[in-house]
C-alpha cells in the first residue's frame, strides 16, 4: 500500500505519524512553528500524504522534538517501502529559493548514510535552531535506511537555505520512491 503509521513515545517526546508515499492529507503539529512549515513544505513538494502530531519537551528546547520526528518519519519511509521493490531508487534535485540554491541526492539503498554541507548565516529561524537541520536529516536518513547527500551551494538567508534543503530532499525522495513496472529492487544483487 506504500503507507505506514508509526508511533513512538519516550520520556522526551510522544509522536504519532502517518505517511502515504502516493499523496493524501497533510496535517502537521509539532509545537515548533518553523519546523511545521518545513514538514509541510517537505510533504507538499514530495507529493506525500503526511500527518504528524508531536508533544515534546519544548520547555528544554526543540532538539528532541525535531530529531525524534526525523526518527519516526524515517521509520515510516522504511516501512512504507517494504523490500524497496518496484521503485526508481535514485533521485536528485536542485531547488532555488531566492538567493539560495540547494541540492539533494538520494539512494534508497538500505545503506544509511548522510553527507551534509550547509552553513547558516543566522542561527535561528523563529523558534527553530538551524543546527537542527542536520540532526533531522541524519535521523531521517538512518531510520529510512537511505543514503542522502544535501548541499547548500550558496545563500545569505537561513530561512531560504533551510527551506531549499527540505524541498530539495523532498523532490529527490519523490523521484527515488516513484513506482516503476518491475516490482523488483533496482540492484544487480537482486535485493537491497
Amino acid at each position: 500500500m506504500r503507507t505506514a503509521t508509526v508511533e513512538r513515545k519516550t520520556k522526551e517526546t510522544d509522536i504519532w505519524l502517518s505517511l502515504n508515499l502516493d499523496g493524501g492529507d497533510v496535517s502537521i503539529s509539532t509545537g515548533v512553528g518553523f519546523f511545521d512549515h518545513m514538514l509541510n513544505s517537505f510533504a507538499t513538494h514530495g507529493g506525500f500524504g503526511l500527518q504528524v502530531k508531536v508533544t515534546g519537551d519544548l520547555h528544554v528546547d526543540e532538539h528532541h522534538t525535531i530529531e525524534d520526528t526525523g526518527i519516526v518519519l524515517g521509520k515510516a519511509f522504511c516501512e512504507a517501502l517494504g523490500d524497496k521493490g518496484g521503485i526508481e531508487r535514485f533521485g536528485s534535485f536542485y531547488v532555488p529559493m531566492d538567493e539560495a540554491l540547494a541540492f539533494a541526492s538520494v539512494d534508497v539503498s538500505g545503506r544509511p548514510f548522510l553527507v551534509f554541507d550547509a552553513e547558516f548565516p543566522q542561527a535561528r529561524c523563529g523558534g527553530y535552531d538551524c543546527a537542527m537541520t542536520v540532526e533531522f536529516m541524519r535521523a531521517l536518513a538512518f531510520n529510512a535506511q537511505i543514503t542522502l547527500h544535501l548541499k547548500s551551494l550558496y545563500g545569505d538567508n537561513s530561512h531560504h537555505i533551510t527551506e531549499a534543503l527540505y524541498k530539495a530532499a523532498a523532490h529527490a525522495l519523490r523521484l527515488a520512491v516513484k513506482s516503476n513496472d518491475t516490482g523488483k529492487p533496482l540492484s544487480t544483487k537482486g535485493v537491497l
